[in-house]
């Protein structure tokens, strides 16, 4: 049986451990987190080490592409440095599936007003790609919700002209300063309702959602990826409409993409990250649809 496990920067609470089939194959999905310890997460990966089939980044990414260009992000690149079975941040599935959840939603999310926030859309370049091409409206909070500047940008050719200035920066940057690591995952503290509240869907890796989550979300619709059931449980008690996640839900959880990605990755057997075009091909409809979840119908 194929075995994979994602190693996180996020916190250890959220570890899981689930038995499932993929693409006809029996398989091992584990996560563990390193609490935002680098070198910790840096000892699990070394710990494991070719006694898995394939590695998830978790918590981070590798690297961020945006409009044809790929930026390292060092800060966490050295956490696998040596390591030799193949480690993949779920980049590659989010090339592939986020850049079509948009179409693929079209009759379940809200049709007035065409309204989507992203907190970092560097981060969801595809998504953010599938959206505008779909007839969306964007907000970009990049540098709110990454450097804690209030300022939103509403171009895309605006968040092409930051990237290319700022992402060589950041990219050198210790990765906490840009991302909720460790315990921060699990403080909220309300910012940018006006924001929140302008848009009809919420898009974006959930603990930059979750970082700044406003009281109430009557009415919305949020577009992530991994959840958990106390997640869920967050979101219905503050009025959410849907929850959409671009992974499939296993077990009442979805994970990452990295960790999907790492599942792929494992059942090639080819011993190293798979190309987009070999994604593709692996990737079936099942995988390829959102997963939705209704918050409305059994709320008291």
């Amino acid at each position: 049986m194929k075995r994979i496990v994602s190693i996180s920067l996020g916190s250890s609470k959220r570890d899981k451990r689930v038995e499932t089939i993929v693409r006809g194959e029996p398989i091992v999905l584990e996560r563990l987190g390193a609490d935002g310890d680098q070198e910790r997460m840096r000892q699990l990966f070394l710990e494991h080490d070719g006694q898995v089939d394939a590695f998830g980044f978790g918590g981070a990414d590798l690297g961020l592409e945006v409009n044809g260009r790929y930026f390292p992000l060092h800060s966490v690149q050295s956490i696998i440095a040596g390591v030799q079975t193949p480690v993949v941040d779920g980049g590659g599935i989010r090339a592939v599936v986020e850049r079509q959840t948009a179409q693929r939603l079209q009759d379940r999310l809200p049709a007035h007003p065409k309204r989507v926030l992203f907190c970092v859309g560097v981060a969801r370049y595809a998504m953010v790609r599938g959206f505008l091409d779909t007839g969306y409206e964007a907000l970009f909070g990049d540098l709110a919700f990454g450097l804690g500047i209030p300022v939103f940008l509403r171009r895309l050719s605006t968040l092409h002209l930051l990237s290319r200035i700022l992402l060589p920066v950041m990219a050198r940057l210790p990765f906490e300063w840009v991302y909720p690591t460790g315990e921060k995952q699990d403080q909220i503290v309300p910012k940018y309702a006006p924001q929140y509240q302008w848009a009809s869907i919420i898009a974006d890796d959930f603990h930059y959602i979750k970082q700044h989550l406003p009281e109430r979300l009557d009415s919305k619709t949020i577009v992530t990826n991994t959840t958990t059931a106390e997640d869920v449980a967050l979101l219905k008690d503050r009025g959410l409409s849907q929850l959409v996640t671009v992974t499939p839900r296993l077990d009442g959880r979805s994970f990452g993409t990295n960790v999907m990605e790492a599942a792929l990755t494992a059942l090639a057997d080819k011993d190293r990250p798979l190309t987009t075009a070999e994604l593709t091909e692996m990737l079936d409809e099942e995988s390829m649809t959102p997963n939705t979840l209704s918050l409305i119908s059994d709320r008291h």
